[in-house]
């Protein structure tokens, strides 16, 4: 390993907004070893520096810019950490970036593509680099603490600006105190502590009623954390809506990520130093987010990110993975990038590319509105699983509002369900988890994800269609009413009380507009809208989306869902994030003692070997339609050969 110190100038007159960039630290990925025809990589860390011009109007949708202090030159300066993985000689690339979106600070872009790569050394099988990408990160969080190996953004704050802030957290087990921070991110601090109009609510659930907790029962103990009388209980929601002051200038986040590829696609300085070539090699940039990093690439869409300041297009292909119908509330006054699960992040209109009009509203509005007006629409690629179907109101990407009717989709976006999956991908054997009433999710996405980001590239590189969408219909009968959900007869088990659905919120006049709430907590103002649910077939499992051999050659019923355990929190309610998993009986005397409705394995596959075949040609179908690479056949089996030797043998034993 070497590392290197040097301050790497840019030209002053660049028209960039990229002006500097100081290299960290440049090794050998994988201590030189070579891949496939794009031979050896190297890692580069670093910190970009950024200087925008807020009269730009690629830069007028940044929320409080106008506030931020200016340099000599008028702009706004900012800095990011970045991280590349690229070929040593770019020449021997495929001409393509795949820029993955930082979850909270980290990258799990080889992890989640690369099988293996958690171990040896880091490369994994090496999919992505077999293929020639030039891998790269940019921060875009403010909130992401420094040090850890964290990407951290470091932005200006708005002087003299206040507000309000509200923080949640959903509370599993009894604790004394509550910090206003999301999982150790930087806070807001309140402005005085003593202020008798801070807020503290209660609720049982994601929509339930708020209660409002007297201002004697709790109080700050410092700036950034709050104890209340009698603890803080599990299986509650709680609110604290308080007063601070200084926002970071959050939207200059999106902005980074955009000067940044706009930087290697174009260039922007001199075309000899480190990556400032890159311009050269590279011919299109694809962006992956994941779950929070998905919601910010629906979010960066709608608010016409995806032009640079000349705008160019910044990113030719997109995959929003796992972010369901959400946006996120990233670049408002005080955001809070980090905020997830419960913030209704879900309820942000509009959902779909193409568009809608609100029939109780009258307004309409599209996610791609800005960037077809601009010519910088990408190839899209929504993956979700079931998971965001009954967390993230899924459905509203393809159907009316009212869930109604299917809605006609542009050429450039496909859909994509992964049936039976929860948030995350699982992984077999179960996992125990004492707070959730059925054992994990085991459905693992991984292989479906593989040939699909292949297929994105190949079609924004040379316009190969990808498989074509796969996702619920209501034509079909495929989508449900939540209340009509059909589902079979399984001892112990019961469906959800509720799902997580899409309200119509009131954030104030100018939330959308200027970006500045004015309503904490937001009001609603009508009924939820129209989410819908996957059908399920007699067994319990999705008859649409892709569905992996697992699930269309079935050992047990795969839940996009899980309900919480009664020490956490109400048996009622969905678990956050987190499916289920509940296995067949293996004879059918089991299943008639149990009165299970579902066959047994005994009564499905005569042998081992035939449940096998029957996986192995579903496998290939998979493959056949572009869903599924051939190498990944093998991966199928042993995971299939692993749940009949634990389900028969083991279990028999």
């Amino acid at each position: 390993m070497r590392t290197l110190f040097a301050l790497l100038t840019l030209t002053a007159h660049a028209a960039a907004a990229l002006v500097d960039m100081h290299v960290v630290e440049r090794t050998d990925l994988a201590m030189g070893k070579s891949f496939s025809t794009a031979g050896p990589y190297e890692q580069i860390r670093a910190k970009a520096w950024f200087a925008v011009d807020p009269a730009l109007p690629a830069n007028r949708i940044i929320t409080d810019l106008r506030y931020a202090p200016r340099n000599a030159e008028g702009r706004v300066e900012f800095s990011a950490d970045v991280h590349v993985i690229k070929p040593r000689d770019p020449a021997k690339g495929n001409g393509t970036l795949l820029f993955e979106v930082s979850n909270r600070g980290g990258m799990g872009l080889m992890r989640l593509f690369n099988y293996g790569s958690n171990t040896d050394d880091g490369a994994g099988d090496g999919l992505l680099l077999n293929q020639g990408f030039t891998l790269a990160w940019a921060a875009w969080q403010f909130d992401v603490p420094e040090g850890g190996g964290k990407l951290t953004l470091r932005v200006p704050v708005a002087r003299g600006v206040s507000g309000h802030v509200r923080s949640q957290d959903a509370i599993t087990t009894r604790t004394a105190s509550l910090g206003v921070a999301d999982r150790g991110h930087v806070p807001y601090a309140a402005s005085n502590t003593e202020d008798p109009a801070h807020q503290l609510y209660s609720r049982d659930y994601g929509a339930g009623p708020r209660t409002l907790v007297p201002r004697n029962r709790w109080r700050f103990t410092d700036s950034t954390n709050v104890t209340l009388e009698g603890g803080f209980l599990p299986g509650k929601i709680y609110e604290v809506v308080y007063t601070s002051q200084d926002p970071a200038v959050a939207g200059l986040g999106p902005a980074a990520i955009r000067d940044f590829v706009s930087f290697l696609k174009h260039g922007g300085g001199r075309p000899t130093t480190l990556l400032g070539d890159q311009r050269r090699f590279l011919k299109r940039a694809i962006a992956f987010g994941s779950s929070q990093s998905g919601r910010f690439l629906r979010t960066y869409l709608y608010q016409g990110f995806n032009g640079d300041e000349h705008g160019r297009i910044v990113f030719d292909g997109m995959m929003p993975h796992i972010a369901g119908a959400a946006r996120g509330r990233f670049t408002h006054r005080f955001a809070q990038p980090s905020r997830g699960g419960t913030q209704l992040h879900s309820d942000l209109f509009p959902f779909r590319d193409l568009g809608d009009t609100d029939p109780r509203t009258g307004e309409y509005d599209a996610l791609l509105r800005i960037a077809s007006g601009t010519n910088t629409v990408p190839k899209i690629m929504y993956t979700n699983t079931s998971n965001e179907y009954w967390r993230s109101s899924s459905s509203l990407i393809h159907t009316s509002l009212d869930g109604s009717a299917d809605a006609q989709l542009p050429p450039t976006t496909r859909i994509y369900l992964l049936s039976g999956c929860q948030h995350g991908a699982g992984s077999w054997p179960p996992a125990p988890n004492r707070d959730l009433v059925f054992r994990g999710n085991t459905n693992d996405y991984r292989p479906i994800l593989r040939a699909l980001i292949l297929a994105l590239n190949s079609w924004v590189a040379s316009g190969k269609e990808p498989p074509p969408s796969r996702y619920p219909s209501v034509e079909a009968g495929q989508l449900s009413a939540p209340d009509r959900m059909a589902f079979p007869k399984i001892p112990g088990v019961s469906l959800p009380a509720r799902i997580w659905q899409a309200r119509r919120l009131d954030y104030g006049p100018d939330y959308t507009s200027l970006g500045i709430i004015a309503l904490e907590p937001p009001k609603i103002t009508g009924e939820p809208y129209g989410a819908r649910l996957p059908s399920v077939d007699a067994d319990g499992n999705e008859t649409s989306g892709v569905r992996n051999p697992v699930v269309a050659v079935p050992m047990g019923t795969h839940l996009g869902w899980n309900l919480i355990a009664r020490a956490a929190g109400p048996e009622t309610e969905i678990a956050n994030l987190t499916g289920g998993y509940i296995p067949f009986a293996r004879t059918r005397r089991e299943r008639e003692r149990a009165g299970d409705s579902r066959l047994s394995i005994e009564e499905r596959y005569r042998s081992r070997e035939d449940y096998l075949a029957r996986l192995t040609a579903y496998a290939q179908e998979l493959v056949a339609g572009g869903y599924l690479l051939e190498q990944d056949v093998a991966r199928i089996q042993q995971r299939g050969a692993a749940e009949w030797d634990h389900m028969i043998i083991q279990a028999s034993r």
